[in-house]
Formats: C-alpha cells, sequence, structure tokens
C-alpha cells in the first residue's frame, strides 16, 4: 500500500463517510496550484466551492493571519476587540450596508438571516406570532442544518433527518409571478442565491433579482441574497446582485471572507433590520474573533487592489466563448457569469465523475455537482496561461482527444 492509498484507508475508516472525494491526497498549495503526496501538481478548478477566490496561500492574507496570530487570537464578544471593529466598518461600508452580525460557517449566517428576518417580522411588520414565513426556491442549497434542509428540494439532503421546521414556503426559481402568487400577509422574507452553483450553475434571466426587489419593497418583505458562493469578485462584480443594480435588505457572506485560510461569515444589512436582534438573543463563541477578522479585512483589501471582480469577468467571457465551441457530442449546455461556470453533460455521458476523474489524471481538478455537470470555478488570480492550459485539458477530455 503506497503512501496515497494508506491516507485514504485512514480516512475511510476513521472519517464520517459524509464525502465522496477524487482518489487523491493534497499536501500543499500555492495560488491555483496543488501537490499531492506523490508529488504530482495540479491546477484547483473547484477552488474549495469559492473559497479560494484568492487562491492557495495568498501571501498578503497569510501576512495578515501571522502578524494577528501573534497579537490575539481569539477573546469572545464579551470584550470589544480591535480587529472585530475595524472589520465590521469595512465589510458595512463595502457592501453598501450599515451593520454585520459574524459569525463562522455559511450555514451559520444563513440560519442567523432567517432568525433576524423572522424577528423583524416579529417586531416591524407585525405578524402574527410564530406564523412568519419565508419565500424559498427549488433546487435550493444554503447549507445541511436540520432549518435549511427542511426547505431543500433535494431528497439526497432531506432524507432521514426529518422532523423539519414550519414556516417555508417553495416556488420555482427564476418565475417571478410565483412568487407573488404564495405571498401573504405573514411573508416576511424571500430567501435566494443569485446563481445556484450547487443545483448546477443555474442561472436565472437578467433582471430577475430587480423583479424581486420591487416584490419586496411593494409587500414589504426582506430580500435575503445568499452571496456565500457567488460574492466577492467570483461571477465578475464585487457581489452578484450588483449585475442586476440592484441593494438586498439582508446579505449573507461566508467561504472567500476567510481568504481560503480561516471559516468567517457575516450577515449584513442595514440598521432598521439588524437592530432587532438585541443582547443575549443570538451569538457565537467564535463568531467575530479577531484572526479570522484581520484575514477578512485583507481579503477586502486584496478583492480591491488586484481588482479580481473585473478580471473574473473578463476570464470568464473567453473561459464561456472556449467553451461552448467545444466539438462534443456528450455537451448537453455551458452556462456561467464570471469563474463560475457549469458544463452540463448529456445523460448518454453516463455521469460527470468519470469526466472530472479523467482531468484528475491530466492535473486538471474539478468536481461533479448533481451528477452531470462539471463545475469549473478557478482562483480569481489564476495566472492566465494556466486558466488556458486547464481548459485545453476538459476540452480534450470531452471531445475525446
Amino acid at each position: 500500500m503506497n503512501l496515497t492509498e494508506n491516507l485514504i484507508h485512514k480516512a475511510e475508516t476513521y472519517g464520517a463517510h459524509n464525502y465522496h472525494p477524487l482518489p487523491l491526497v493534497l499536501r500543499k498549495g500555492h495560488a491555483a496550484e496543488v501537490v499531492d503526496v506523490d508529488g504530482n501538481r495540479y491546477l484547483d478548478f473547484l477552488s474549495c466551492y469559492s473559497a479560494l477566490n484568492f487562491g492557495h496561500q495568498h501571501p498578503v492574507l497569510v501576512k495578515a493571519l501571522l502578524d494577528q496570530l501573534e497579537k490575539l487570537a481569539v477573546c469572545s464578544r464579551a470584550f470589544y476587540a480591535e480587529e472585530f471593529g475595524y472589520f465590521s466598518e469595512e465589510l458595512a461600508k463595502f457592501t453598501g450596508l450599515e451593520m454585520v452580525l459574524a459569525m463562522n460557517s455559511g450555514a451559520e449566517a444563513c440560519e442567523t438571516a432567517i432568525k433576524i428576518a423572522r424577528k423583524w417580522g416579529y417586531e416591524k411588520k407585525r405578524v402574527a406570532h410564530d406564523q412568519a414565513n419565508i419565500i424559498c426556491f427549488e433546487n435550493n442549497f444554503h447549507g445541511r442544518t436540520v432549518t435549511i434542509v427542511s426547505f431543500s428540494t433535494d431528497p439526497e439532503y432531506r432524507d432521514g433527518f426529518g422532523p423539519f421546521t414550519p414556516g417555508f414556503k417553495i416556488v420555482p426559481f427564476n418565475d417571478p409571478q410565483a412568487v407573488e402568487n404564495v405571498i401573504d400577509k405573514n411573508t416576511v422574507g424571500i430567501f435566494i442565491e443569485p446563481i445556484q452553483a450547487e443545483a448546477g450553475i443555474l442561472i436565472p434571466d437578467r433582471g430577475y433579482l430587480k423583479k424581486l426587489r420591487n416584490i419586496c419593497d411593494r409587500n414589504n418583505i426582506l430580500l435575503m441574497v445568499d452571496e456565500i458562493q457567488t460574492g466577492l469578485g467570483r461571477t465578475g462584480s464585487d457581489f452578484c446582485f450588483q449585475h442586476d443594480g440592484i441593494q438586498p435588505d439582508l446579505l449573507i457572506l461566508g467561504k472567500s471572507l476567510g481568504g481560503g485560510l480561516l471559516p468567517i461569515s457575516a450577515v449584513v444589512g442595514n440598521k432598521s433590520v439588524m437592530e432587532v436582534i438585541r443582547p443575549g438573543q443570538h451569538g457565537s463563541t467564535f463568531g467575530g474573533n479577531p484572526l479570522a477578522c484581520a484575514v477578512a479585512r485583507a481579503a477586502l483589501k486584496v478583492l480591491r487592489e488586484e481588482g479580481l471582480s473585473q478580471r473574473a469577468l473578463h476570464l470568464g467571457k473567453k473561459v464561456l466563448e472556449r467553451l461552448t465551441h467545444v466539438p462534443s457530442s456528450i455537451i448537453r449546455e455551458v452556462r456561467g457569469q464570471g469563474l463560475l461556470i457549469g458544463i452540463e453533460l448529456k445523460e448518454s455521458a453516463g455521469g460527470a465523475r468519470k469526466y472530472c476523474e479523467a482531468l484528475a489524471k491530466r492535473g486538471v481538478l474539478c468536481k461533479e455537482t448533481h451528477q452531470h455537470v462539471i463545475r469549473v470555478a478557478p482562483p480569481l488570480n489564476i495566472p492566465e496561461a494556466a486558466l488556458d492550459q486547464g481548459i485545453t485539458q476538459i476540452i480534450s477530455v470531452l471531445s475525446g482527444t
């Protein structure tokens, strides 16, 4: 048994089987490249599901982490921490909103947004006690807690985990009229991913978010936008909602907010909404810790100074142009925005995983989603030559050359 086989055996023996990884073991990474324990090099075209927008071990982010680590890592929110104040101000101003509630994981931030929306509904909209409902969408993915899978439509996420949390209405994605049809006096929010990444990179019509914004304004409802995967440059703008020229009431961030080094997430909103949460009503031991805040501040700086949102827009257009002209009989559709791209294969192709395994053998790491879609999402600062090299390998595998 070689080292790779030995480590996979240990992981499968002692680790719970809640993932199905490709059969390789990574040891280190730099920028858009990773190296496995056998010394094989790969281009990372998954970016840890968009947590690595800035690539592996970005030197500015690593320096921010090490500098803060020497001063103060954790102090809890029982006290004020220097970095938390700076982080909150900078993130609020960067998003165009006013207040930040920091957590750790994306799922925690989504749960937090649900709590805020419900409490706003009871205190500000005067919804009847325990009657608030939130509109969600088919094929959504906001995390894996019991409450979140309560409004999932994917049996794999739900089966065996009931009973489920009530208070959610589920409608088709990209259908504004379906939203209007289910609104009632107790509706407090519309909870949406601007692009459904886990569902296979499903992109709504341009102007869809603007229509939802108008619906919310007419009905006194909060627009809750989950940009955990689409935010911080991934789709060619700082935030995906900016493509439609709107502003959400609650913005949920995570993944790349931690610069690919530490978990940190946040719900950002205006004071009139965020003020419904008072001391003792919500919290987190590690939420807003100084170490993660320092890295997040550096991440926002890198995003701005390196122009990564504009770079993702520019490179994404080039990649889409190449992929939409691949001479392949197994491709059903290519769709994407910025550097978040999905290649949907025909069912006759036999599933996307075997093509991801073939790509790994050629030194390109992608991952299947929803069985038939290959996700292409490299770091936003990937060298253009490396991006071209990886796309060439994808084209070669899918065209059988």
